[in-house]
């Protein structure tokens, strides 16, 4: 295949904002814990037509794993402001009131840093040392047996 390029492919998402709520915890069926938050986003921007400053703002879901989940019960709640880091994966549930198979974006989260001190110390956060890695192969698809609700 002469002239074709091989592009590389890269999928790491950055964000920082406040959680929009409290964060859920709950645990798969094979004992495997799972955080879920939404964060805001915020972009202020000067609106060229009136000539004012707007606020445009989007809510990211992000998904913690293993014991980094657990923790983030304890150290975060709403209005938290954080940094995350991660890769934009798929989730794919069954709607319960029309019966239709849909998807959602999210953040699967790899670095997590809380952006201010907490009243017990330190203000950087890591969800999970080289031995603390989630059983879960965040490459692959989580399986349907696999999602708490």
């Amino acid at each position: 295949m002469a002239g074709q390029v091989r592009l590389p492919e890269q999928n790491l998402v950055l964000v920082a904002g406040r959680l929009t709520r409290d964060p859920n915890v709950a645990f798969t069926q094979k004992g495997q814990a799972v955080c879920r938050f939404d964060v805001a986003v915020n972009r202020r921007y000067l609106d060229q037509a009136s000539n004012e400053w707007k606020d445009d703002v989007v809510f990211v879901p992000v998904v913690v794993w293993g014991s980094a989940a657990e923790r983030s019960k304890d150290r975060l709640k709403k209005g938290t402001p954080v940094y995350v880091e991660g890769r934009l994966t798929t989730s794919e549930y069954t709607d319960k009131t029309s019966g239709q198979t849909r998807r959602s974006l999210q953040i699967t989260c790899r670095r997590l840093q809380i952006l201010e001190a907490t009243a017990g110390g330190s203000a950087d956060y890591q969800p999970a040392a080289k031995d603390d890695v989630p059983s879960v192969d965040v490459d692959q698809p989580v399986m349907e047996d696999d999602v708490p609700f």
